[in-house]
């Protein structure tokens, strides 16, 4: 990238200072107008159209005429930035032959120095063994035996470091329940991970994402058909075999986590120290005086990549152990008067704010469940839902909460529709959007919401 940049200020220079026409595109003085208004336009307008391109989003699998097609599209669409500068600042006169002639200049020098890396880069990995990825295979099948193919072309630079799958074959290294034995071992020695989600049950897929988010390596879903495709994944194809990755999301853009994130501490530190600082005094001498046990109850709860962590509420019933697969229903004998009172206006939630400050949890996100019931309710899930939900952090309030979607799951559709909330929420976010549902979950929590027990 920074070599581009400089090839496209520097040709700028070369060509429009010392042409025989004398034409002073710009001066040579350092501080002249024109010099730094084309410099700042280039290196914006490159960087946006490049990223709106993805231009430079090449990987070892990329073919060599996708890369021309990039480079094609690159410099159709600068040359019109550049034409539509010299249009919009009439008084440098340019003949279009000294534009033609920088462009071109530009094109080729910018597609030789592209070229030269990508088979440098291939050079490398065949002759030297370098530039090597080290990756798994989990699962059996048709793509996965495709696939196998591709990553045996030296020049792409994968090494097979073990394949995993139930169904008996010479050449798997084990069973997939053997994989995860293999990966504690190794920790420090897998690139990627390959998945055949169709070969994997919910829990297998939770624990590879899981040791990914941990371990810092790539992990993608390798899929039978084109039907399970789906927008929330990336989809690249390693020749004709698709493989799908999980997509980022504006959630976990650096900019956007950065600007959550600040919001998050600032405004669960307010909520701690003007809410939390008297409301726990009160609620301690209220639950002690009618039950015996501790003000704030302790459960773990699915967070962001399946990582489990340990969740407070303020105590709401006479038991103090998380019991497998219980929610509170409407009318539970475990309740006690205090206890419905503070579910009925959601204050048993307000100590997800220490969960939010230390980074378990945002203040807006889908709502985190219990470890138990994230196995049950990805059965009726679709995979790849359920998997893009857990990309972001859960939150203490939630889209799918505001519209109803809360509580005691009766039916498939309650968990179902709060899942399609939950997706909305993470396709569509903005700080309006956190801000709009904070609101209107405070409206809530003043009127009283009926699933609320």
């Amino acid at each position: 990238m920074i070599y581009d940049l400089l090839v496209i200020n520097v040709f700028a220079l070369y060509l429009l200072n010392f042409n025989r026409q004398g034409l002073y595109f710009f001066s040579i003085e350092f501080l002249n107008n024109k010099n730094f208004l084309y410099l700042f336009y280039s290196i914006v307008f490159w960087l946006l159209s490049t990223q709106f391109l993805k231009f430079y989003k090449v990987y070892r699998y990329t073919s060599v005429l996708n890369i021309l097609s990039l480079i094609i599209k690159q410099f159709l669409v600068y040359a019109i930035l550049v034409f539509a500068f010299e249009g919009l600042f009439r008084s440098i006169n340019i003949e279009a032959s000294i534009t033609l002639k920088y462009l071109l200049l530009v094109f080729l020098a910018i597609s030789f120095m592209k070229l030269l890396t990508y088979y440098v880069l291939k050079y490398f990995r065949v002759y030297l063994s370098g530039n090597q990825r080290n990756i798994i295979l989990i699962g059996s099948g048709n793509s996965v035996n495709e696939l196998k193919k591709v990553f045996k072309k030296k020049d792409l630079g994968y090494h097979i470091k073990a394949i995993f799958s139930d169904t008996k074959s010479n050449k798997t290294t084990g069973t997939i329940k053997d994989s995860f034995k293999y990966l504690k071992s190794n920790t420090d020695n897998i690139d990627e991970i390959y998945c055949s989600i169709s070969d994997l049950t919910e829990p297998e897929i939770n624990e590879y994402v899981r040791y990914a988010n941990l371990n810092h390596c790539n992990i993608k879903f390798i899929p039978d058909t084109k039907k399970l495709f789906t927008k929330r994944f990336k989809t690249d194809y390693y020749n004709y075999i698709p493989v799908l990755s999980i997509q980022d999301v504006a959630l976990n853009n650096d900019i956007n986590k950065f600007l959550k994130r600040t919001f998050d501490i600032v405004f669960s530190l307010l909520m701690i120290v003007f809410v939390l600082s008297w409301v726990s005094v009160i609620l301690f001498l209220l639950i002690k005086l009618e039950s015996k046990g501790p003000l704030f109850f302790k459960h773990k709860r699915t967070g962001i990549n399946y990582h489990p962590f340990t969740c407070y509420k303020y105590r709401s019933l006479t038991e103090t152990k998380e019991q497998k697969g219980t929610y509170v229903k409407e009318n539970d004998k475990r309740l006690t008067v205090i206890g419905k009172f503070i579910r009925r206006t959601s204050i048993d939630e307000l100590p997800q704010f220490i969960n939010v400050l230390k980074g378990d949890m945002s203040v807006v996100g889908p709502r985190p469940h219990m470890l138990s019931y994230t196995e049950d309710y990805s059965k009726k899930i679709n995979k790849y839902n359920f998997i893009f939900r857990h990309n972001v952090k859960p939150g203490v309030t939630g889209l799918a909460q505001i519209k109803g979607y809360r509580g005691e799951i009766k039916r498939d559709k309650d968990i179902i529709n709060r899942i399609k909330y939950d997706i909305f929420y993470i396709e569509n976010w903005s700080p309006l959007l956190d801000l709009k549902i904070i609101f209107q979950t405070l409206i809530n929590m003043i009127k009283g919401d009926e699933k609320a027990y």
